[in-house]
């Protein structure tokens, strides 16, 4: 049974995600340079440092969202997604090198393991056909309401028409995990299920229409070994680059 599941596992998948470890790590090997270390770099700035890293988190949450509808159990994935959050919050917390992660792509990722659960039992129970086309809709939602966090919805980011967001749920703060954060909330990471999670769901449904019809045979002969053990491996990854990154720069500079 167990060769069966290697053979029938889709290894582009694990590598598309680990080429976006890589291209996470290389990504904050930068940040912390020209951040916290002063080195001038003078390209790592917008607008390339914000495609670049929503590269990285856009493909985390689009490969995690399809995975979710391969899962066995979903609940388990978002508990141990939403354990490792807690430990980067107070790590970053405790560390205090850069300002502390606080509803960062983690947490992102568990709350949103949680919904994809939940949107897949109620499709199914209640006969919505999840395809492309549905798919497409999240996504465009998703685009629709990138600048919610900020105070608009709307295609504000790509210069298009918005509109701007009522105060009253930025005002005090109680939604900052969903999505308004408060006018004191700060974080070095944030990725809130507003928009992202919509993202994820996207993701969900894609997933499900692949396995209904079959991965394209691109993705399946997609293989790169170092590649698809860093994607199998991603988690742990995340969880380590930045203190070993740190580390290094410590030796490097000194200080």
């Amino acid at each position: 049974m167990e060769q069966k599941r290697r053979s029938e596992r889709i290894h582009g998948y694990d590598v598309i995600r680990g080429f976006s470890v890589i291209s996470m790590v290389l990504f904050h090997l930068c940040y912390d340079l020209v951040y916290l270390y002063g080195v001038g770099l003078g390209w790592f700035a917008s607008p390339l440092q914000d495609v670049w890293r929503a590269s990285i988190s856009w493909t985390f949450l689009l490969v995690a969202g399809i995975m979710c509808s391969y899962s066995s159990s979903n609940v388990r994935r978002a508990a141990k997604y939403l354990a490792v959050a807690g430990v980067v919050f107070v790590a970053t917390t405790v560390a205090a090198v850069d300002t502390p992660v606080n509803f960062g792509i983690i947490y992102c990722m568990g709350f949103s393991t949680l919904v994809g659960h939940l949107y897949l039992k109620l499709a199914s129970r209640a006969g919505v056909r999840v395809n492309v086309a549905l798919a497409l809709a999240l996504a465009l939602f998703f685009v629709i309401c990138l600048d919610v966090p900020t105070g608009t919805f709307g295609l504000a980011t790509f210069g298009g028409p918005y509109f701007k967001v009522p105060a009253a749920p930025y005002a005090y703060g109680w939604l900052s995990w969903l999505g308004f954060p408060g006018p004191h909330f700060a974080s070095g990471d944030y990725y809130p299920p507003l928009p992202f999670s919509l993202l994820f769901l996207a993701g969900t449904s894609l997933g499900v229409v692949i396995k209904a019809k079959g991965a394209p045979r691109a993705l399946q002969s997609l293989r790169c070994q170092p590649l698809e053990y860093v994607g199998r491996h991603a988690l742990p990854i995340y969880v380590i680059h930045q203190p070993l990154i740190l580390g290094v720069l410590k030796l490097v500079y000194g200080y």
